[in-house]
């Protein structure tokens, strides 16, 4: 066998991106590696990720900024005034059908142009946030999300190439994002006793129970499996009964004692070595 050494070189920039959204899927600071591997050549203050459920529900993803944790905290505060109610993005988003295949647009805002004023002055004005760059995003199965870079005073404005830039790259920016999302999604499989315990349901009545977790509704949860609302209440009726509860709050106590019993266990054999 013959092994020839290889000289390590600075990545051409397609190559670095694709390595930066790599090594961003599946972590918790999934947006600022997002932007550190963005940055290199699309350098932007802020970067956040939205999804938006096909039941209608607004999740965020990530959130980071260059400095400081101001894009965190400004989308805590988004979430909580109901600015999601009020985003074009997601407004827009709302209304697109989805497709066999995934379907790409990218959006720009400048700040005066956001309606809103209280909106405007909290996500843009107290953050000197200038005009947001997006890719939007809507899958086969209904999921949508809004992937946002932002430049305050200190950036130069976004010009035809920073747009072109984004388009050539979307799809897999994209992609590397909902990887993310499914990674990430994982709820209580992650131990052993749910794992048993979820082993007892069909395909549906676990799917249906992944939502209600996930803090869905049924009718949400309904929309989101594509089914009426009649068939979610038999699909939870029977999940219920497999699993050996009769309502929401018992189901709750049922897999959270399941979790505080694995921890502790693992605390306690971690704290013997």
């Amino acid at each position: 066998m013959k092994l020839t050494a290889l000289q390590r070189q600075a990545p051409e920039p397609a190559v670095a991106l694709t390595v930066g959204l790599l090594q961003a899927i599946g972590a918790d600071d999934f947006a600022g590696l997002l932007l550190r591997a963005i940055g290199a050549v699309l350098p932007v203050s802020h970067c956040t990720v939205f999804a938006l459920r096909s039941s209608g529900r607004v999740e965020r993803v990530s959130t980071a900024s260059a400095v400081g944790e101001v894009a965190s905290l400004t989308a805590v505060e988004y979430m909580r005034l109901g600015f999601d109610q009020q985003d074009s993005n997601m407004v827009w988003l709302a209304r697109r059908k989805p497709s066999k295949a995934l379907q790409l647009w990218i959006g720009h805002q400048l700040a005066n142009e956001v309606a809103n004023e209280n909106y405007r002055r909290v996500c843009y004005g107290e953050t000197g946030i200038r005009e947001r760059l997006s890719l939007l995003a809507v899958f086969p199965d209904g999921y949508r999300v809004a992937f946002n870079l932002y430049r305050n005073f200190s950036y130069p404005d976004y010009g035809v190439e920073d747009i072109d830039w984004l388009s050539q790259h979307s799809t897999v920016i994209a992609m590397a994002v909902m990887r993310h999302v499914e990674l990430t999604r994982r709820p209580m499989a992650e131990h052993p006793l749910q794992d048993q315990l979820m082993t007892k349901l069909s395909g549906r009545e676990r799917q249906l129970i992944t939502h209600v977790l996930s803090g869905l509704t049924t009718k949400e949860t309904a929309l989101e499996m594509g089914i009426s609302a009649t068939t979610a209440l038999t699909y939870r009726y029977r999940a219920f009964q497999h699993l050996g509860v009769s309502s929401h709050r018992e189901l709750l106590v049922l897999l959270g004692a399941s979790i505080s019993r694995s921890s502790r266990r693992k605390r306690t054999h971690t704290s013997g070595l």
